[in-house]
């Protein structure tokens, strides 16, 4: 990067933290390709990738005003959105595992007689969401959780790209998340009886 290059950058910011929006546009579309690309190999799904960049750049507009004290945005931006897919990563990781735990409880007998009303909620609040998922998305989520088959599997059987069976069952699990927070404590209890 050139000086020229770093005053403009440095011009860019100055005005942005002043409430431009078409220079915080320009600065946006400046870096928004290479952060794309980056998330992407990171996360393997274009869908967080463009989450976390929106995010960010949400952030950074909210902030605006501490804008001009930043010296190398490029930098700035990197750290940031590396910080956002890593918890995305971790959160992702920890549905993951609460619905496995969910899912087999189905199946186990040894549930306190207390714990069945709980758990027999929890179960059709799942089964419900799930039967209300997209079609494409219901079958690569049936296909993966409840068959067992990698994600290499399914895209080979519907002849789609692994990465959109992916995307597929990252969108059904956010969707599942989503149906649970707002529920009784009793079906909250259940799932968080399950992490541990």
């Amino acid at each position: 990067m050139n000086s020229e290059t770093i005053h403009t950058e440095k011009e860019l910011l100055l005005r942005a933290s002043q409430g431009s929006e078409p220079a915080f546009t320009l600065l946006f579309n400046r870096y928004k390709h290479k952060l794309y690309s980056y998330l992407l190999s990171l996360t393997a799904s274009p869908e967080i990738a463009e989450d976390i960049i929106q995010d960010t750049f949400l952030k950074l507009w909210k902030n605006r005003s501490s804008m001009e004290t930043i010296d190398h945005l490029g930098g700035y931006l990197f750290k940031a959105t590396r910080n956002l897919a890593i918890n995305a990563l971790k959160r992702m990781s920890k549905e993951t595992i609460i619905l496995s735990k969910l899912e087999a409880q189905q199946n186990s007998a040894n549930i306190k007689a207390d714990d069945t009303l709980v758990t027999k909620e929890a179960e059709q609040l799942l089964h419900e969401t799930i039967q209300n998922l997209p079609p494409q998305q219901k079958l690569i989520y049936t296909l993966s959780r409840e068959q067992g088959l990698k994600h290499e599997d399914i895209a080979h059987q519907l002849h789609l790209s692994s990465s959109t069976v992916r995307n597929h069952i990252v969108q059904a699990l956010r969707t599942i998340r989503k149906k649970f927070e707002p529920h009784s404590i009793s079906v909250i209890g259940i799932m968080g009886f399950l992490i541990y």
